[in-house]
């Protein structure tokens, strides 16, 4: 088990439940998607939404959107390093460094259990 330093979605208190709403997702997912040709170095994909997460949305009327990710640095800004932490920048996603999104890459198996907490 290891523990990264992250940055989280522009609205990091609280689960995400609505699309653009820039809230980073809380509970249990699973690692469904492997990209190494993404925006952002590397990304993990994470399974939200569930089907609580749908049903939830969906009795606001609204979508609860998607495409949330593990993810490293935007594609040309891996010099940034640890810098990325002093704001919590993506729209909901999880951002680490492009040297740990390596790491995670390369030891995380296709869905993998992840608990993301508050």
């Amino acid at each position: 088990m290891k523990i990264y330093p992250i940055s989280l979605g522009d609205q990091p208190v609280g689960h995400k439940q609505f699309e653009g709403d820039e809230k980073t997702p809380e509970g249990i997912y699973r690692i469904n998607e492997r990209n190494p040709n993404s925006r952002y170095h590397k990304n993990l994909g994470i399974s939200y939404p569930n089907a609580q997460d749908k049903a939830y949305a969906q009795s606001q009327g609204k979508s609860p959107g998607g495409l949330i990710k593990i993810h490293g640095l935007p594609n040309g800004m891996g010099q940034l390093g640890r810098q990325h932490l002093r704001d919590d920048w993506t729209n909901g996603c999880i951002a680490v460094t492009d040297n740990e999104i390596d790491e995670l890459y390369q030891y995380v198996v296709h869905n993998a259990v992840i608990d993301i907490r508050p």
